[in-house]
């Protein structure tokens, strides 16, 4: 169920307030069985939402069975990278499912489009998007790489982009003070929020446009802050 907010897709992380101040340095290894699932399950995204796609061109409808596999997918990224190197939010393993779990401390839903635009379906994923695309770029390290291999042919050397560079700094601080820094949290799930619905516009899962703002903390905003340049970190438990 899609809880009441401003935008189509939810994405909440609660944090934890016990975190172990080593694992962050071995998620990599833990989460290789679920990298290794997500390979698959990302390529068959890929190929259903073709499907969907042409479904939505000649329909109006997006397939639910489509939608509700590629939400899963979605989710379950979502719970891995809270887990390890988006966010490091919680040390509770993710569940291999593509089914919600309200007991997750990461969560993300989509509500379904009972009707999209046939005609938007041609350039939102590409044309209108892209002001986004270069936004999360940044975050994620897309643009760094990218503009790095135009260069000089080394993809490595600025990959991490600012998601990375904040996480990096949350896992020293976490390892030498067994604290994660308030505002570096409220900030990392704002540009995760962010990455994540541009990434179901793209996925054509809604006509809504993406807000260009940072809706940063744990929970979403209600409707009512729905409002352009509008900020709202939530507090973290203490600790």
């Amino acid at each position: 169920m899609v809880l009441h907010s401003a935008y189509p897709l939810v994405l909440e992380g609660e944090h934890s307030p016990h975190l172990s101040r080593w694992l962050w340095l071995v998620k990599w290894l833990l989460i290789i069985p679920h990298a290794i699932v997500l390979f698959f399950l990302w390529i068959v995204f890929l190929v259903l939402s073709v499907v969907a796609f042409f479904t939505i061109l000649l329909t109006g409808r997006y397939p639910r069975a489509i939608f509700d596999f590629n939400v899963g997918v979605l989710r379950w990224t979502w719970r891995v990278s809270y887990y390890s190197y988006s966010a490091l939010g919680t040390d509770r393993y993710p569940p291999f499912s593509l089914a919600e779990d309200p007991n997750y401390p990461a969560r993300l839903s989509i509500e379904y489009p009972q009707s999209l635009s046939r005609g938007l379906v041609l350039v939102k994923w590409w044309l209108l998007a892209l002001p986004h695309y270069l936004i999360i770029g940044v975050f994620t390290g897309a643009a760094f790489a990218g503009y790095n291999q135009i260069h000089d042919g080394n993809a490595w050397a600025y990959g991490s982009g600012l998601i990375g560079l904040l996480v990096c700094i949350a896992g020293l601080v976490l390892l030498f003070s067994g604290r994660y820094p308030r505002g570096v949290f409220d900030l990392l799930m704002g540009m995760n929020r962010w990455v994540y619905r541009v990434s179901a516009y793209a996925a054509l899962m809604t006509d809504q446009y993406p807000p260009l703002r940072l809706d940063m903390g744990a929970h979403e905003p209600p409707p009512a802050a729905d409002a352009p340049g509008m900020l709202g970190p939530d507090p973290l438990p203490a600790t």
